[in-house]
């Protein structure tokens, strides 16, 4: 019995061994990174920016396929956007770079759990958003992905499945700016990501929600509790017996993605979206029976003086603005 005791206090020492290992090795990476992420943001240069980029991607790589690396917590200041499921299904890491003409291009990985091999596996996301035709239909893979740095990740419940929505901003060139919508999944029990989903019940064809806009606009896009209209139909009987229908409205909290919907700023400028500013309707995404159900009398209660620090940090600093950390649950 003694044996055995000492026997698993070896094994116990050894693992914590392993796993101090484990998070120095991490750390170390996480220096280097950090440096070179600094370059990408910072650099007088596009080739100077994407040559730091380059050394980005594949240390990365190198980093997310060591052993333990998913237990790691990423803390890369404000220049990657790095969320993590509750479930630990998976984890996403965005960022852009800025080219000297204005335009931006977005990159990233998913590291995410097979679930058949029990092990995680790691794919690089390709931004193909200039090459993708029906942007707001496809149904999209790591090879061919439309671009984002996501501000949000969001996991919703029905019939004991995870559903898993982004939220995402990317800078575009220097006339429009773009927000999004959408959902990631994985195909089968493998890692392998997928981007889009029909979970928009009133746009049954959608597979991701587009928002497209002049960069000169402040468009909000957020999750949390807000306030909706709600009007309801009543049977009401009036003194003589005789019953009729009315309509009656109430505010109720409600947790929703909301959002400034755009248009146009004249007539005959359709699908120009350098000339799209929000309309002044808000609207609200709500999660219902496995669908995201759209209301268009969402009220959100923000003050202008939030919204305009949050567009400010966004203009000044793209890559700033959408640090937004994922808190792991507690083991």
């Amino acid at each position: 019995m003694k044996h055995k005791l000492l026997l698993l206090a070896l094994l116990g020492l050894f693992s914590l061994q392993v796993q101090a290992q484990d998070k120095e090795l991490m750390m170390q990476y996480q220096v280097q990174l950090q440096g070179l992420f600094d370059r990408v943001q910072h650099a007088a240069t596009d080739n100077e920016r994407y040559l730091a980029n380059e050394n980005v991607v594949q240390l990365l790589a190198e980093a997310l396929n060591e052993p333990n690396s998913f237990k790691f917590e990423w803390n890369f200041d404000t220049y990657v956007s790095v969320l993590t499921a509750p479930d630990k299904k998976f984890r996403i890491f965005t960022w852009p770079v800025l080219r000297d003409n204005g335009e931006f291009e977005c990159f990233g990985f998913v590291q995410s759990l097979n679930e058949k091999e029990e092990q995680y596996e790691v794919y690089i996301l390709n931004d193909k958003s200039d090459e993708i035709i029906n942007r707001d239909e496809s149904v999209l893979d790591n090879e061919n992905w439309i671009g984002m740095v996501y501000q949000s990740l969001i996991t919703t419940n029905f019939e004991g499945r995870n559903y898993y929505t982004l939220l995402g901003w990317n800078g575009v060139d220097n006339i429009t700016e773009r927000k999004v919508i959408e959902p990631i999944s994985f195909r089968g029990n493998s890692g392998k990501p997928q981007f889009g989903q029909a979970l928009f019940r009133k746009d049954k064809n959608m597979r991701r929600i587009i928002i497209e806009y002049t960069n000169t606009a402040m468009v909000n896009l957020r999750y949390e509790e807000q306030t909706l209209r709600v009007t309801e139909t009543k049977i009401v009987q009036d003194k003589k017996g005789r019953k009729h229908r009315v309509q009656e409205s109430h505010d109720t909290k409600a947790k929703m993605i909301i959002f400034d919907e755009v248009e146009p700023q004249v007539p005959g400028m359709e699908g120009l979206y350098q000339y799209y500013v929000p309309s002044g309707v808000e609207l609200g995404y709500i999660f219902n029976g496995g669908k995201w159900e759209l209301h268009d009398n969402a009220h959100g209660r923000v003050t202008n003086e939030r919204l305009n620090q949050e567009n400010v940090l966004q203009k000044k600093a793209p890559a700033y603005k959408l640090k937004e950390k994922t808190k792991e649950p507690k083991k």
